[in-house]
């Protein structure tokens, strides 16, 4: 490889960096945003209130998985998982490759 070859790649490899730094920054800040909200959903989720809710007569055509057990709990679990992840991601980054 000639520098020429060299220095597109790594141009390219810079470029991709960056556009992935601005996806992971608008992904970290939806997250702080939204924070209080996944928190409300995950406290309601087996709470009197989600137990009341469920013995409640719904419309026939309202959307209602939140009353349901897996949706809530499988959302709780990946989002735990992938926390997770991006922590183990993180350390992997900072301890071994910058």
């Amino acid at each position: 490889m000639d520098a020429l070859e060299r220095i597109s790649m790594m141009e390219r490899r810079l470029n991709e960096t960056n556009e992935l730094i601005k996806e992971i920054t608008a992904v970290l800040d939806r997250i702080e945003e939204t924070k209080e909200e996944i928190s409300a959903l995950f406290n309601y989720f087996g709470s009197n209130e989600w137990y009341e809710d469920r013995e409640r007569k719904l419309p026939e055509d309202m959307p209602a998985g939140v009353l349901s057990e897996d949706p809530v709990y499988d959302a709780i679990t990946e989002l735990k998982e992938e926390a997770i992840r991006m922590l183990e991601t993180a350390t992997d980054l900072l301890k071994n490759r910058i």
